[in-house]
C-alpha cells in the first residue's frame, strides 16, 4: 500500500529526515513511534505533500513524491494532522460533507453511519465545530477524513491531550477502520495505545528508523524502549 524508501527531508538548513525506509500493507495498522522532535510528523506530511522531500514514496505502486497534495488525497490517502483543522464556524455536520469526494461509489462510510458510532457527534451535528471539546474535535477529524473513503489514512497524534475514556474511544474506532480494509499510519506518543492496536510498530530516532517489529518483540526489548522511547 505504502512503500517509503531513502526519504529525506529538510527545514532550511536543517536535516531533519535521514533515508527513512518503511512500508504499510492494506488493512495494517503501523505504528510510528518516537520522541518528540525525531521527525514522526514531518514523515507523515512529506508523504501528504506539505513538505518537500527527497526519496521514494510510492502509494499502491504509484510515486507520489512531488505531486501536490490535493493530487495524492484524490489517490485515497487521508491525513488527520496533530492540530485537527476543524473549520470552527461550519458546523459538524458540514465539515463532515466537506470531507466527501465528488463521484464515490459505494463509500465504505457515510454520515448515517458516522453519527451512529458517536452520538455526540450526532447530538451536536448543527453546532460550530470551534466549541466542541477536545476530544469531540478529534473525533469529527478523523470522521471528517473517513468520509472521503480513503484507502490509507495517516493519523498524526490522535489521543494527544484527551481523557482516557476518550482515548478508548479513538482506539475502537482505528480498530474499526483497519477492520474495513483501511492502511493506518498511525503516529503516537502513548507506547500503550500503540502496542495495544498495531500489527508492526517502527521507532525513530534522530529522524531514521532505527527498530522495526511486532508489539510482543517490542515489549521484549528493554533496551530499545529505555533509549529512544521512555523519558
Amino acid at each position: 500500500m505504502l512503500e517509503v524508501s531513502s526519504l529525506n527531508a529538510y527545514y532550511g538548513k536543517s536535516h531533519i529526515l535521514r533515508g527513512v525506509e518503511f512500508n504499510v500493507q492494506e488493512g495494517e495498522i503501523v505504528s510510528l513511534l518516537g520522541r518528540n522532535g525525531v521527525g514522526r510528523s514531518t514523515t507523515v506530511k512529506s508523504i501528504i505533500g506539505e513538505v518537500s522531500p527527497v526519496g521514494s514514496i510510492k502509494f499502491k505502486g504509484e510515486e507520489i513524491v512531488g505531486r501536490p497534495s490535493f493530487e495524492i488525497a484524490q489517490r485515497g490517502l487521508g491525513y488527520v494532522p496533530e492540530n485537527r483543522e476543524v473549520f470552527p464556524t461550519l458546523t459538524v455536520r458540514q465539515n463532515l460533507m466537506l470531507g466527501m469526494k465528488s463521484g464515490q461509489s459505494n463509500p465504505r462510510w457515510n454520515m448515517s453511519e458516522i453519527f451512529e458510532m458517536f452520538p455526540n457527534l450526532a447530538e451536536r451535528a448543527d453546532v460550530p465545530g470551534g466549541v466542541l471539546s477536545g476530544g469531540e474535535q478529534q473525533m469529527l477529524s478523523m470522521c471528517r477524513t473517513l468520509m472521503g473513503d480513503p484507502d490509507m489514512i495517516m493519523i498524526d497524534e490522535p489521543t494527544e491531550g484527551l481523557a482516557p475514556k476518550v482515548v478508548e474511544q479513538v482506539s475502537r474506532l482505528l480498530e474499526k477502520i483497519a477492520s474495513r480494509g483501511v492502511a493506518i499510519l498511525l503516529v503516537e506518543q502513548k507506547l500503550n495505545v500503540a502496542i495495544r492496536i498495531s500489527h508492526r510498530l517502527y521507532v525513530m530516532g534522530h529522524g531514521k528508523i532505527v527498530y522495526e517489529g511486532t508489539p510482543a518483540s517490542l515489549k521484549q526489548a528493554d533496551d530499545i524502549r529505555s533509549e529512544w522511547l521512555e523519558v
